[in-house]
């Protein structure tokens, strides 16, 4: 495995191991955890347009086998990757690194987790995770956006270590709210007193 700032990527394999997680590509397998995540109205909601929620299993399958395929299409360091809880294999979540529409120059952090997970700092885990690769490719900078009203998600992005740019409609044909983080800026964050974990 490869070391670096509690990230570790295991040779030979698209796993990116952290101190809690692995993040893994997803399965065929994987339709019921994943139906668990994306079929859950409370992270659903902030998805769409990109991703709608999903009502069934077999909605499920059909967008994991598009993420599979997506995954080994892309190339490292872009992906979908499926959240495990280490110690035991439990799947609370997805994270993905994918260029922006519509000129797709810019690369989104973008991560999900199941509401039982919320709140112990899965999330930013994840998305510190997705970035230390990035950058260990070359990758100069990414991004996440986040809707309106989406607090988790915009206290997640801070806690990756990304500021806030500002407001834009450029992506989804809806105003996003932008985070950036640049590689020399790449430091896991500590945990703040008094800010959620997600």
């Amino acid at each position: 495995m490869s070391e670096g700032a509690d990230v570790h990527v295991v040779a030979g394999t698209d796993e990116l191991i952290t101190n809690r997680l692995r993040l893994r590509p997803w399965t065929s397998d994987d339709a019921d955890a994943a139906l668990a995540i994306f079929g859950q109205r409370e992270v659903a909601r902030w998805l769409i347009p990109a991703v709608a929620r999903v009502a069934d299993r077999d909605g499920m399958q059909q967008l994991l086998a598009r993420w599979i395929t997506e995954h080994d299409d892309a190339g490292r360091p872009l992906g979908h990757w499926a959240i495990e809880i280490r110690d035991s294999g439990l799947v609370i979540g997805a994270v993905a690194l994918l260029p922006l529409p519509p000129g797709c120059t810019d690369l989104e952090i973008g991560w999900q987790l199941t509401p039982a997970a919320w709140g112990h700092g899965y999330g930013a885990e994840a998305g510190h995770a997705v970035a230390h690769q990035a950058f260990a490719k070359g990758v100069s900078e990414v991004f996440a956006v986040v809707r309106p009203g989406n607090t988790r998600g915009a206290a997640t992005a801070r806690r990756v270590g990304m500021e806030w740019v500002g407001e834009t409609d450029k992506y989804y044909g809806l105003t996003m709210q932008v985070y950036r983080l640049a590689a020399p800026d790449l430091d896991y964050p500590e945990a703040t007193v008094g800010m959620p974990q997600y």
